[in-house]
């Protein structure tokens, strides 16, 4: 037998290891192509996630500074307004004193409309009375008197009304309590 036909077959043989190393490597590099591209996928997925998320925070974000601009804005007017209403509390003391009732008439619908405009803006007066427990949290106490005891801690007079506007006490009442 010759040798040419084991030649031959030796030369096949390693003609197709070479073949299927080849498309094994080939192969290969495709599935690093594929799996990097599905990384990158993977990546900008995440990254456009993200910027989803981050601009879905900001469009909150700048709605709730929008609302609290507004009411902000109304809350610097409002609080303009309150030593007008004192002055008008001093002058209805005053006019109710008055024997012409067409004034006092006058006066009280205008005080009242005025009044009915603030509250429909959320202004409120802050609710103390004479004898009420002093709270330092609802209330400015500017002196104390010596008082019996059953007035000891508590408003003896309410010397400035307090506002507030919606939740928060915009000016707190100013009251002299018993000491």
């Amino acid at each position: 037998m010759s040798q040419e036909p084991i030649d031959n077959m030796q030369n096949e043989l390693e003609n197709n290891l070479e073949n299927n190393i080849n498309q094994t490597e080939n192969a290969n590099s495709e599935l690093s192509n594929e799996e990097k591209l599905e990384q990158d996928l993977a990546t900008e997925k995440d990254r456009f996630l993200r910027l989803f998320a981050e601009f879905e925070n900001y469009k909150k974000r700048t709605s709730k500074e929008r609302v609290e601009l507004f009411k902000t804005a109304n809350q610097e007017v409002l609080q303009a307004m309150l030593p007008v209403i004192d002055d008008f509390d001093r002058a209805m003391t005053q006019i109710l004193k008055s024997e012409d009732e067409n004034l006092v008439k006058g006066v009280e619908l205008i005080f009242d409309k005025l009044k009915s405009t603030l509250k429909s803006k959320g202004l409120e007066e802050v609710e103390i009375k004479k004898g009420d427990t002093f709270d330092a949290d609802l209330a400015e106490a500017i002196t104390q008197i010596p008082a019996g005891d059953e007035l000891k801690g508590k408003v003896v007079d309410v010397v400035e009304k307090g506002y507030k506007l919606g939740d928060k006490i915009i000016r707190f009442p100013k009251v002299v309590v018993g000491q």
